[in-house]
C-alpha cells in the first residue's frame, strides 16, 4: 500500500472521528429537543413515582421540554425496567430505578434483561427507611409481640407485598429467616392493592416503604411498629427502630432510588442527565417535599450507583439462597 493511500486513510479516520466528537457534543448541546419519558416500573404511589411526579415539572421547566411519567407496573418491576433497558439509547427513555432490580435477579430464573449490561447508571437520588406495619385488628404492638403472636400460630397469618422479588418480599423473607417464623406470602400487583388489603385485614402484615406507609399510619388505618435504620424517623418518632427492639440484622436495610438509561447512551448525554438531575433534587423546594415523605436526597454518581447495584445484587442472592426461597 503506497505512502499516499495510507496518508488517505489517516485523513478519512481523522475526519471521522471529528466528525463524531461533533455530532456528539451536538447531541448534548441540543438535548432533549423532545418529550423525555421517565418510566416508573411500579403503580403510582411508589417511591419512584412520588420522586418522579415531584421532579418531573421541575426537569421539565430546565428542558423547555414536556417531560412524562410512564408507570409500567407488574412483575416485580421487571417489566417497567426491561422497557427501559430496550429503548433506544438515545436518553429520552430514563429508568426510574429502586433497589428491587438488585433482588429480582436473586428469585427469577431467568430476566429479560441484564441489569448490569443493559442499563447505564447515572446516579442514586435518594434513600428512605422500610417500615414494618400491621393491621389494627392484630393485638401486636411491637416486633417481639407480632414475632410471639405468629409463633404461636405457624402458618395462620399472612403478610402482603408488591409482588414477588420486591424489597417488601424479601424484607419480610429476612426477618422470617432470622426469627424462624411461618407466616404466607401473598404478592399483588402493587402497592395500592397490598396496602388496601393490610388496612382491610386480609393480610395482616406488611413490610413497605416508609413513605407509603406514612400517610396511612398518621391517619390511623394501620399500625407501624418498627423502621429500618440507625435512627427513628422526625415524622413518626413515637415508632421505634428494628435495633432498639433487639434486631440490629436489618438497621442497614433501606431503599434508594436511582436513575439509569439503556446502555449505549451516549456519554456526554448521560453527564447532562446526572447534572440536571443534581440540580433539580437540591432544590430546597424539592428537598422539602422529599423530607415531608420520609425520603431524602443523597446524591452518588453514576460509578458509585454501580457498586451500590453489584454490592446489592450479591447481598440479596445470599439472603434468597440462606431464606431457601424457591426461583420463580
Amino acid at each position: 500500500m503506497s505512502k499516499r493511500i495510507i496518508r488517505l486513510f489517516s485523513i478519512t479516520a481523522i475526519c471521522f472521528s471529528m466528525l463524531a466528537s461533533s455530532f456528539a457534543q451536538n447531541n448534548a448541546a441540543n438535548y432533549p429537543n423532545k418529550v423525555v419519558t421517565l418510566i416508573v416500573p411500579f403503580t403510582s404511589g411508589s417511591g419512584s413515582d412520588t420522586i418522579s411526579r415531584i421532579i418531573s415539572p421541575k426537569l421539565s421547566e430546565r428542558w423547555k421540554q414536556a417531560v412524562i411519567v410512564d408507570n409500567r407496573a407488574g412483575a416485580s418491576g421487571n417489566i417497567g425496567t426491561d422497557h427501559a433497558a430496550k429503548s433506544a439509547p438515545d436518553g429520552y427513555s430514563i429508568l426510574m430505578a429502586i433497589d428491587t432490580m438488585t433482588m429480582t435477579p436473586a428469585v427469577y430464573k431467568t430476566l429479560p434483561y441484564d441489569p448490569v449490561k443493559d442499563l447505564d447508571p447515572i446516579a442514586r437520588l435518594a434513600t428512605s427507611s422500610y417500615g414494618l406495619a400491621v393491621t389494627n385488628t392484630l393485638p401486636a404492638k411491637d416486633v417481639n409481640a407480632l414475632i410471639a403472636l405468629i409463633k404461636s400460630k405457624p402458618g395462620q397469618f399472612n403478610y402482603g407485598s408488591p409482588g414477588n422479588g420486591t424489597p417488601h418480599h424479601l424484607s419480610m423473607e429476612l426477618l422470617k429467616s432470622l426469627k424462624g417464623l411461618d407466616i404466607v406470602h401473598v404478592p399483588y400487583k402493587g402497592i395500592s392493592n397490598a396496602t388496601t388489603d393490610l388496612i382491610g385485614g386480609q393480610v395482616q402484615v406488611m413490610f413497605a416503604t416508609f413513605n407509603s406507609l406514612l400517610p396511612f399510619a398518621k391517619a390511623g388505618k394501620l399500625r407501624m411498629i418498627a423502621v429500618t435504620g440507625p435512627k427513628r424517623s422526625d415524622l413518626m418518632p413515637d415508632v421505634p427502630t428494628f435495633t432498639e427492639q433487639g434486631i440490629a440484622e436489618l438497621e442497614n436495610l433501606y431503599p434508594w432510588y436511582g436513575v439509569l438509561v439503556p446502555t449505549g447512551t451516549p456519554k456526554d448525554i448521560q453527564s447532562k442527565i446526572y447534572t440536571d438531575y443534581a440540580s433539580v433534587m437540591k432544590l430546597p423546594e424539592v428537598e422539602k417535599q422529599l423530607n415531608d415523605l420520609g425520603i431524602y436526597v443523597r446524591l452518588t454518581n453514576g460509578e458509585q450507583l454501580k457498586e451500590i447495584i453489584q454490592s446489592d445484587i450479591a447481598r440479596w442472592k445470599k439472603v434468597v439462597k440462606d431464606a431457601n426461597i424457591p426461583p420463580n
